[in-house]
């Protein structure tokens, strides 16, 4: 590979990069996006990165308040709070499953988990980052960290672009109160077709699914949107209609002619996109094992020079050292195995390094190959408790104590896989910018903390409000993780259901179709896929309209700020509701026609900020 060039020069040592000015917005905004972040993933089972609306509005933000930004400083900002989305990732995908087994963690100790996995994550990527994204640079993409790369370097002197972040917050926040405070229109509004087998149309219209669907694109938003199809508008109508009667049949517990479509779905269809989100990652990972095995070899070789690595000359090429790297680890583990109280034995620490360390290579390559958005991380979790139960069974191991620690385990996993996906983007970015790999690991580190800290505390208030598995919280993979896991563990699984999902998966790789779009959409409420499917639709008008990339980047900070403000007021509205200030459930006073009214009219505005002409905000300076 010919020498690259960053931005700022690798001898460059005057710049300004970790500044406490940048520390403190950085863990300031990976608050609030963590927080967003877990609302948003515990409804519909998906995060939105943070990496390029937090760049914006840090560039906004210090460019208002300080003279002589530099562009190293907003990078370490974007850095610091993208650790807030990634750790809610990591949370909440696993962390539910205790609550719904009748485990709930303590806030503590799921700040032990999050942070340990966390700091587990950016050590573990640390022998990667060399191959990964050094020497592998013009033949793994890394979207969206090439993305924030390009904002970084064309908007510092913009403050208009940032602009568009804080009016979607505005209107996603007024939308949430309006439709989940005040109750003056159906957050979901839904009709149940009677001629149809009494199947069901859904939409939840709220700002946080349209600015996901803008986000993700028309492409993927018509995946999911297919898999909920298929599962509401297909199967549910053939279960139905081949169940009549008075037979239960399993897992139900009552006869399906006394079931609801959300029944149905509960109890039958989400089994099948288990096995088809299954199939998907673990197909994810056999195509790319060539480059996974190379991927370890030089972690491996690398971490095992240990004390004897020559330190880097040039500032780019500065990493922590690796002896705090292997210093590091091992302090965590022990913390894990040795701290009071928690459910995990030399076995299960064993089984966490050994897949922990797999996976944070897989995910660290995945992601520069497909992005963060189609990176199958929930499948690589999957896999891993898959792994551990049936370990713990052929060992004999079945009580519930094993699947406590089976799931525990997951939540440092998938913490780890999560923080890993989110710090190659980073790293990539500061790559192309030219910042010090060494003190973008150090932000990384400082930005968990925080966000660690009080997202325990979110999850049993979104808890408390909604409880989790229900319609407004359905909290899909943990819901599903709890499924797989006790099923493995207990042998209760409906196999027959399971295997038609992973051959459902295996009809989707012949057909060569993103497989854990598809599955997602199958697995999740109905709602959530129509609903992502209108801001996939605005996202393909404005493509259309407009080919100049500059008004899809638009199009992106309105939605993200849209996604942010519709999640973080759901925060809020929450701790209202446990309060008591605010009813958990509500009839709308408008009628259901009026809520697809107002989403269609915040739709078309969203297009509209999109496309707006270039001049316009070439005069907001």
């Amino acid at each position: 590979m010919a020498t690259f060039k960053p931005y700022i020069a690798a001898k460059d040592v005057k710049t300004r990069e970790f500044t406490f000015r940048a520390i403190v917005l950085g863990v300031i905004l990976g608050l609030v996006f963590g927080v967003g972040n877990t609302y948003l993933g515990l409804k519909i089972g998906t995060t939105v990165s943070a990496s390029i609306p937090a760049a914006v509005l840090s560039m906004a933000i210090l460019r208002t308040f300080f003279k002589r930004v530099s562009i190293l400083e907003n990078n370490m900002v974007q850095t610091i709070a993208s650790v807030g989305e990634g750790l809610a990732a990591g949370v909440i995908f696993t962390v539910p499953a205790l609550f719904l087994l009748g485990e709930k963690p303590e806030p503590s100790r799921i700040f032990l988990l999050a942070a340990l996995g966390g700091i587990l994550g950016v050590l573990f990527m640390i022998p990667m980052r060399r191959y990964i994204i050094v020497q592998e640079h013009g033949k793994l993409p890394f979207p969206e960290g090439t993305a924030c790369a390009e904002i970084l370097k064309s908007g510092e002197s913009s403050h208009s672009k940032a602009m568009l972040a804080f009016i979607g917050i505005i209107v996603g926040g007024i939308h949430k109160a309006c439709s989940s405070a005040f109750y003056f229109f159906k957050e979901a509004p839904s009709w149940i077709i009677a001629p149809f087998q009494k199947t069901e149309f859904s939409m939840d219209c709220t700002p946080a699914l349209l600015g996901v669907g803008y986000i993700i694109g028309a492409r993927i938003s018509a995946l999911l949107f297919a898999g909920g199809a298929l599962g509401w508008w297909v199967i549910i109508p053939l279960i139905r209609l081949f169940g009549s009667g008075d037979v239960t049949i399993y897992p139900g517990t009552v006869p399906i002619a006394q079931m609801s479509s959300d029944d149905i779905w509960s109890d039958y269809i989400r089994y099948i996109g288990a096995g088809t989100i299954a199939t998907g990652g673990i197909l994810s990972l056999f195509k790319i094992a060539p480059l996974i095995g190379k991927t370890l070899k030089v972690g491996f070789d690398e971490l095992f020079q240990g004390f004897t690595f020559n330190k880097p000359t040039l500032r780019t090429d500065r990493d922590i050292s690796l002896r705090w790297l292997l210093l590091g680890s091992v302090a965590v583990i022990l913390t894990l195995w040795l701290f009071p109280g928690l459910p995990m034995n030399f076995l299960t620490i064993l089984l966490l390094v050994l897949l922990g360390f797999f996976f944070v290579a897989v995910t660290s390559l995945t992601v520069g190959i497909v992005g963060s958005t189609s990176n199958p991380v929930s499948g690589m979790t999957i896999t891993t408790l898959l792994i551990t139960c049936l370990v713990f069974v052929l060992l004999g191991w079945t009580e519930r104590i094993y699947l406590i620690a089976a799931l525990t385990m997951s939540v440092v996993a998938n913490v780890a896989i999560a923080l890993a996906c989110t710090t190659s983007q980073d790293l990539k970015t500061g790559f192309l910018l030219g910042a010090t790999p060494r003190l973008q690991q150090i932000g990384e580190i400082i930005g968990i903390l925080l966000p660690a800290l009080t997202i325990g505390g979110t999850l049993y208030l979104l808890d408390k409000a909604y409880g989790f598995g229900s319609a407004q919280m359905p909290a899909p993979q943990g819901t599903m993780m709890a499924l797989i896991a006790k099923g493995v563990m207990q042998g209760s699984i409906p196999t027959t259901l399971v295997i038609v999902g992973v051959i459902l998966g295996l009809l989707l790789e012949m057909l060569k179709l993103p497989i854990l779009p598809f599955a997602i959409g199958l697995y999740l409420p109905l709602s959530l896929s129509t609903g992502t499917m209108v801001g996939g639709v605005v996202s393909a008008w404005v493509k259309r309209k407009e080919k100049n990339s500059s008004a899809n980047d638009r199009g992106v900070l309105a939605a993200s700020g849209l996604v942010a403000g519709d999640a973080c007021t759901g925060v809020i509205i929450a701790l209202l509701t446990v309060g008591g200030f605010v009813a958990a459930d509500g009839t709308g006073y408008l009628p259901d026609w009026s809520s697809l009214a107002i989403y269609g009219i915040m739709a078309i505005a969203l297009g509209w900020f999109a496309l707006k002409p270039n001049a316009y905000f070439a005069s907001k300076k």
